[in-house]
């Protein structure tokens, strides 16, 4: 299915093929996508339950670029497909390993009481045939949330083929550990504490050239840390500040992933680091997308503000999805980043207009492109429903291929099938990364306001 409008063709990369009738239907969210060689795999949540979780894990797979796709269920998770015996599953967040030729899913099990019960990982050779999952973390009677995977692909780090899940320990107070694997995802280290015992949500570990592990999180909210490794995982440092956070609390009831990070890595090692924030506007009355960038995990630049319109506009910018072109560093990285936004901040439930926005850099961050609207405008009563609002996601992801930024994203349409919801993924293809020339705005330090918004909450 493709779609036209004002901006870039959209084409729909998959449905949701679920009838139980304890989630919601036609739901697709909250996707996460990685890309390797020409092969891009995308997961996301499928059938949607209002309290948490959904119905399964969806993957859509393209082997071309992002011309064309194909999609299916990961079998073996849910009850729902392939002979699981979880009741549902969240957050999924892809990884590829380049040693083991493998492909890996992770996703959040949840258990009959909505608790997020463990980390499982499903594996693919090609990103078309799944195996059933192994369990990497949990089903120890704790509660869990807010995993992330990522492998080292690098063939001369001393690590290379290592695979690392993050995830939090909600029934420790959102203790955020990691876990190692080195044969492939087949199987997993238990669970390791970084030094001093971080609290927080959402972190997203990247791998340098070297090796070095970096893991840039929300600590609930008010703050985005990092942490790292340079061993291989097995043991994992102190936190360093990234910055402070002052967030708008976006109108209308939309469930916004309340500031969680988005991060990528260049061909160098350097990391940037994405989120909303409303440090740059008089009053709070909106958020920015704003960045950070460090090149070793520890000492990190002033919070910089993506120049996406002026800070007296009235749009509202949030669920920022960061790519960078690894082939690319430095003052020539070329970097896409795809987003949701409110033209109008002030909005209510029944008016806010939800839409898609994409714009890139071409000079690792100093100058960019002006926007271009890529979905939308969409109601939130086109989207789920949960007990923490409309969902597109917490999170989205950006990935470039030859160049070209490729990311999928929830649209919620008018339904015509007699259903509640058309919420499905779509994609707008590779789009140019071409930059431009409005320049980027930097902050002064690190400082920002108090939050504008209460901590962050269990996320699945």
């Amino acid at each position: 299915m493709t779609v036209n409008g004002s901006g870039p063709t959209l084409t729909r990369v998959s449905t949701d093929p679920f009838t139980n009738a304890s989630s919601q239907h036609a739901t697709e969210l909250e996707p996460d996508t990685f890309a390797y060689g020409n092969t891009i795999v995308a997961s996301s949540q499928v059938g949607r339950f209002t309290d948490g979780g959904s119905s399964d894990i969806g993957w859509n797979t393209s082997t071309d670029g992002g011309a064309t796709w194909q999609h299916g269920m990961l079998p073996g998770i849910t009850v729902y497909q392939g002979g699981g015996s979880w009741t549902r599953v969240s957050d999924p967040a892809v990884a590829y390993d380049a040693r083991h030729g493998t492909w890996m899913v992770a996703g959040l099990v949840i258990d009959a009481n909505a608790n997020g019960a463990g980390v499982t990982v499903s594996r693919s050779a090609d990103g078309l045939s799944w195996q059933n999952p192994v369990l990497a973390l949990g089903n120890d009677g704790q509660g869990y949330d807010k995993e992330w995977i990522v492998c080292d692909n690098t063939a001369t780090s001393p690590h290379y083929g290592n695979c690392y899940v993050e995830v939090d320990i909600t029934s420790s107070g959102n203790a955020v550990v990691m876990s190692t694997s080195s044969d492939g995802g087949a199987t997993w280290s238990g669970p390791v504490a970084p030094s001093g015992g971080p609290s927080g949500l959402g972190g997203q570990p990247l791998v340098q050239p070297n090796g070095t592990v970096v893991v840039p999180y929300s600590t609930n909210g008010t703050s985005i840390r990092a942490f790292n490794s340079t061993n291989g995982g097995t043991s994992w440092s102190t936190s360093a500040l990234v910055a402070n956070v002052s967030s708008h609390g976006v109108a209308g009831g939309l469930r916004d992933g309340e500031g969680l990070p988005s991060a990528e890595i260049d061909a160098s090692g350097k990391i940037f680091v994405a989120w909303q924030d409303c440090r740059f506007r008089s009053g709070c009355p909106a958020n920015d997308i704003v960045y950070s960038s460090s090149t070793d995990g520890t000492t990190w630049s002033p919070v910089t503000r993506v120049p996406i319109d002026a800070t007296t506009s009235t749009v509202d910018h949030f669920i920022p999805g960061i790519g960078v072109d690894h082939s690319t560093s430095g003052n020539t990285a070329r970097i896409g980043l795809y987003y949701y936004f409110y033209p109008q901040a002030n909005c209510t439930g029944s008016t806010c207009q939800l839409e898609v926005g994409f714009l890139s850099s071409a000079d690792g961050g100093t100058t960019w492109s002006a926007p271009q609207t890529v979905a939308g405008p969409m109601s939130l009563s086109q989207i789920a429903s949960t007990t923490q609002g409309s969902m597109v996601g917490d999170y989205i992801s950006t990935s470039v291929v030859n160049g070209k930024s490729v990311a999928v994203f929830a649209v919620g349409r008018t339904p015509t099938n007699g259903q509640a919801f058309d919420e499905g993924l779509y994609t707008a293809g590779g789009l140019s990364l071409t930059g431009g020339t409005v320049r980027a705005e930097r902050a002064t330090d690190h400082a920002a306001i108090p939050p504008a918004r209460p901590p962050l909450r269990t996320a699945h």
